[in-house]
């Protein structure tokens, strides 16, 4: 099922302004579809002191696009997803913009709901290349959540 425009506007405003320290780092949600999203931390309000970005933004910015392909993917009224487990590693410095991108198959999508609704809970996983602006992996990591039934 796709997104309306208006969803998508909807979804990338709550990925970007509804927790403070997001909207601080300034992350922007830049596409959203079922089951995808693009994101951006920009480095200028992210730098540390030595000049690159931040490694508490490079975390963040792997970490955030679960709950946003959770808002294009699931039923908000019925499931929550939590991170369960998170591990970066470190390629080189960040000294640009970084981007991340995650998809996840309808297939997926249908198993992770199915399971679920079945037994009130279900572990899913990605691994994320974070990116700068020429395309170089600065960080990979990888992301287990967990999506939980409402009332389980």
């Amino acid at each position: 099922m796709a997104l309306s425009e208006e969803q998508k506007t909807i979804i990338k405003t709550a990925s970007d302004k509804t927790f403070p320290f997001v909207e601080r780092c300034e992350v922007q949600t830049l596409e959203v579809e079922r089951g995808y999203c693009k994101m951006l931390m920009p480095l200028k309000p992210n730098l540390n002191h030595v000049g690159i970005m931040y490694a508490g933004a490079l975390y963040t910015i792997a970490e955030l696009p679960g709950g946003t392909i959770y808002l294009t993917s699931f039923d908000t009224k019925r499931f929550y997803p939590i991170v369960k487990d998170m591990s970066i590693r470190f390629r080189r410095p960040a000294t640009t913009d970084v981007t991340v991108e995650v998809t996840l198959s309808e297939e997926e999508i249908a198993r992770i709901e199915s399971t679920t609704e079945e037994v009130g809970k279900c572990d899913f996983e990605w691994d994320v290349e974070i990116k700068d602006a020429n395309g170089e992996v600065v960080a990979i990591t990888h992301n287990v959540y967990q999506l939980r039934k409402i009332g389980s």
